[in-house]
């Protein structure tokens, strides 16, 4: 919510802001501020569900499918060309993430209770991922020629929903210093600024190389996740971290820039 307030007090001041919001395609403002709703709500909650911070890592990496994800569905979505080898990067890709969660038993049968409250967490990461790839190659179909974008409004719209759903979390709430310098920090650069210059690459850039230049992210996320929450990551995880980045590479080398 505050990067979404943070970007709409930008979009009232620049020139021209406000003016280019109301001329956005419809299809864009609706179908793909759906998507980015649904995909910030399916990862905060799935985080929030983590049963601790090893999960926590875990529901980050399956997320981070997106960036392969992002190359499949350019296939039928922008009618990129893409070879047979495109199925061996996709299975490279799901193949990293049973790995990083079986050695934690996430897909033992012994416990059928158990696992549909453990399995809740993976879900909700993997409609997440799901999400920013069909809204990064949306966003691209519905608003490649227009100026300005729609994520001011996608972010306060989440954030809203997301304040939302807070009221049902019975948990307490403790604000710090620090806590206040991370909620600014989040509201500033992954949210406000992050979020603005991925659509705007999606919609203006080359989408291919955009896409597979963000293949190293869940790398480089699991990296300083263990770093900052102070976890000793398995070699299942880095392993199967590992196998999501060749499969993104893979699905790169498999589509081609122009359209068929």
């Amino acid at each position: 919510m505050l990067g979404g307030v943070l970007a709409c007090i930008r979009l009232a001041i620049v020139s021209r802001g406000l003016q280019r919001v109301r001329h956005l395609p419809v299809a864009y403002l609706a179908g793909c501020g759906a998507l980015f709703v649904i995909y910030m709500v399916s990862l905060y909650v799935a985080i929030g569900l983590a049963s601790g911070r090893q999960q926590v890592l875990e529901v980050g990496l399956i997320n981070y499918l997106w960036p392969g994800l992002t190359l499949v569905f350019a296939v039928p979505i922008l009618k990129r060309r893409a070879r047979a080898s495109l199925v061996l990067g996709v299975l490279a890709g799901f193949a990293g993430i049973f790995l990083a969660t079986a050695q934690n038993g996430v897909f033992s049968w012994q416990e059928p209770r158990s696992l549909s409250v453990s399995l809740v967490p993976y879900a909700l990461a993997l409609v997440a991922g799901v999400s920013w790839a069909l809204y990064s190659n949306l966003s691209r179909r519905w608003a490649e020629d227009v100026e300005g974008g729609g994520v001011p409004l996608f972010l306060l719209s989440a954030g809203l929903v997301l304040a939302g759903l807070r009221m049902f979390f019975p948990e307490q709430s403790h604000w710090t210093s620090r806590s206040l310098l991370e909620l600014l920090y989040m509201g500033i650069f992954p949210a406000m600024l992050g979020y603005t210059f991925w659509d705007e690459a999606m919609r203006r850039g080359r989408i291919i190389l955009v896409a597979s230049l963000s293949y190293f992210t869940p790398l480089l996320s699991t990296f300083i996740a263990t770093a900052y929450l102070g976890v000793t990551a398995g070699w299942n995880l880095w392993a199967g971290c590992i196998l999501v980045v060749i499969g993104a590479a893979i699905c790169k080398l498999s589509v081609e820039e122009g359209p068929q």
